[in-house]
């Protein structure tokens, strides 16, 4: 009975620790994300997104920020980033402008110096992408960026 009621305050008490062992992956993907990026290629619904090529996305901790190729602030807001699921998943808070309190859901990857990023902002009531692709239809945007220099 004595190592029945240990092995269960041993449970309740590892449980707490899971949480903060997130954090650190967390913490990661931050780091990793950190800096300006710049669209590549884009594609929305099937198509080519030449309207997005020369963006740029930048991250400074939990934030993030879109501005046009001529440096024109788009959107921004606050971002969360989860490492443990698979693809990994990114959701963009927006905090100002015409999009506030609405969040895109998406996937991203790294390549080397290459961002690639899978989201539902053409069509917000479009669930979380599964891949990296924007099919006719979908209501994703999938773009490819590089890290600034």
């Amino acid at each position: 009975m004595h190592w029945t009621i240990c092995s269960i305050c041993a449970l309740v008490l590892s449980a707490g620790v899971v949480p903060t062992a997130a954090q650190p992956a967390a913490q990661d993907a931050q780091n990793k994300l950190e800096g300006t990026w710049e669209a590549t290629q884009a594609e929305r619904d099937g198509m080519r997104a030449a309207d997005v090529i020369g963006h740029r996305l930048s991250f400074t901790g939990d934030r993030f920020t879109i501005q046009s190729k001529d440096g024109k602030l788009i959107t921004e807001g606050t971002f969360r980033a989860d490492t443990t699921a698979k693809p990994a998943a990114i959701d963009f808070q927006h905090t100002e402008g015409p999009l506030k309190g609405k969040t895109w859901k998406g996937i991203y990857a790294f390549d080397g110096e290459t961002l690639k990023t899978c989201d539902n902002a053409p069509d917000l009531a479009k669930a979380r992408p599964a891949a990296f692709e924007a099919k006719k239809g979908s209501g994703y945007v999938f773009i490819t960026f590089k890290r600034g220099r």
